[in-house]
């Protein structure tokens, strides 16, 4: 697709029943504050993550845009998402770093992880979107997923947390009211309203209690103020974030490669969600969008900067507004562009105080694990059947602990990368293993998919009880982008139809 976008109607917010297509824009202005929307989303995860992983946050906003900017033109504009800091690596990141590994072996480790997202990406849009639950079905995929997130428990519990705990606590606690308390939008960005927040606090209890007597984040003892802003003060308003170099190494790379796993299942999973708001088949592109994935976490992590991944809040964005027209994401990825070439504003990122990322951390690893369980969930894998309980138990379990395996004396496997691999090979050699009853039962309850992504979707289309598209609470949707009759929408288009 071009760039360039049909006019939708008169250039207004669509009404209710109707939206606008991905190619197809709204007047600028209004298109311009949709982008700004979408940077808002995309912002609280997309600079917290590289925080948690040592990386520039900086230099992450940016390199997203750019990303976003690669994923747009390589699935020619079919797909509306944004790219944002993926949470997949952090697990491994910490694993690295726990090795004695820097930033380069960070970068270096996950851009090898990209290239062989790219490569998976290229195998499923020539091979079928099939082939991803013949090798990943929804049981292991959520295991994988699971085991992920419960790894990280190690790191808020011991790193962040004991640096300011009641400012966790609190921290923690806002993340939970927000959540919960508010509604729509807000809801979304519970956790950059909970950074805010915390911000804050620190600042107040600097001003009203002093310093503080903790452990900094390499866990020695310390009497220090919560936040310092001389690093703000002394960092320029305008220039490039600081590039870093990738370095490769086998041992590295192994202990973030499992996150592959992960992202294909996210990626599967966001596409069918995007297919199901615009009403039209995108399983031909699924493919496409995981190879563009991977080339905007290679092209990210080439100069330093963090993993890349569709973001679901954006999704979410698309779906409040109805509006899901490509030209709001390029407005949101210039604009993250932008603010990457702000240093001053990287610096006050980058001093977010320990005891406010811990109470973050605490909900966001928690997230990602039930992550897992909700993949369980929306399959009905059953724990009943062994081909299920008995590998995946076990690689949960070594991927939380982390339980390690010494295969040389230089060379080990452990937690995360340990963990899927038990998980993946053990559930196909239990299934190659079991008896033909249980075999049978994995097709009965939904563990093995024969089509559609890992994340429950099967690629058909939900229908209401007058025809029309049902949304997830049984209703039907009215927001089909192909309705025949809208503006914009010739009378011979097709619903539910891709005409490019």
């Amino acid at each position: 697709m071009a760039l360039s976008w049909k006019l939708y109607g008169d250039g207004k917010t669509p009404p209710l029943g109707e939206a606008v297509a991905p190619d197809e824009r709204l007047s600028w202005p209004r298109t311009v504050g949709i982008g700004a929307q979408h940077v808002v989303a995309m912002f609280g995860a997309t600079f917290v993550f590289p925080l948690i992983m040592g990386l520039d946050p900086n230099l992450a906003i940016m390199m997203s845009g750019i990303a976003t900017i690669l994923f747009l033109l390589i699935v020619r504009g079919q797909v509306p998402s944004y790219l944002g800091t993926s949470a997949s690596f952090v697990g491994g990141v910490v694993a690295i770093r726990a090795n004695g590994g820097d930033s380069s072996d960070v970068v270096g480790a996950i851009l090898v992880a990209g290239v062989v997202l790219a490569l998976v990406g290229l195998l499923i849009h020539f091979a079928g979107v099939g082939v991803v639950n013949k090798v990943l079905p929804p049981a292991v995929t959520g295991a994988v997923v699971m085991l992920i997130g419960f790894n990280l428990a190690p790191v808020a519990a011991g790193i962040y947390w004991p640096q300011d705990q009641w400012v966790a606590l609190a921290t923690m606690a806002f993340v939970i009211v927000c959540s919960l308390a508010l509604r729509g939008f807000l809801a979304r960005i519970s956790i950059l309203l909970g950074l805010v927040f915390g911000y804050l606090l620190s600042v107040l209890l600097d001003v009203t209690a002093g310093q503080i007597t903790s452990p900094d984040g390499t866990g020695e003892v310390v009497t220090r103020d919560r936040i310092n802003f001389d690093t703000v003060g002394d960092a320029d308003w305008f220039g490039l974030p600081d590039f870093t170099a990738p370095s490769f190494s086998l041992k590295f790379s192994l202990l973030v490669l499992p996150a592959v796993i992960a992202l294909v299942a996210e990626n599967a999973g966001h596409v069918k969600a995007v297919a199901e708001m615009t009403k039209r088949d995108l399983d031909p592109v699924i493919g496409r969008a995981i190879f563009a994935d991977g080339v905007g976490t290679v092209v990210a992590t080439s100069v330093g900067g963090s993993p890349t991944t569709t973001y679901a809040e954006n999704i979410g964005v698309m779906a409040a507004t109805r509006v899901y027209s490509t030209a709001a994401y390029y407005v949101a990825a210039i604009v993250a562009i932008l603010l990457g070439l702000v240093p001053k504003f990287g610096a006050l990122i980058n001093i977010v105080p320990g005891g406010v990322l811990g109470g973050i951390t605490v909900v966001l690893y928690g997230m990602i694990g039930l992550l897992g369980a909700k993949i369980w969930k929306e399959n009905r894998v059953d724990f009943a059947n062994p081909i299920n309980l008995v590998p995946l138990a076990a690689g949960i379990i070594i991927g939380i602990g982390p339980v390690r395996l010494q295969i040389t004396d230089n060379f080990s496997l452990e937690g995360i990368a340990l963990g899927s691999i038990v998980a993946v090979v053990g559930w196909h050699v239990a299934r190659a293993l079991a008896p033909t009853d249980m075999k049978a039962a994995l097709l009965r309850e939904g563990s093995v998919l024969e089509s559609g992504s890992t994340l429950g979707h099967t690629g058909e289309q939900l229908r209401g009880p007058a025809g029309g598209y049902a949304d997830a609470r049984g209703g039907t949707d009215p927001s089909s982008v192909d309705e025949v009759g809208r503006p914009g929408v010739p009378h011979d288009r097709g619903e539910g139809t891709l005409n490019r």
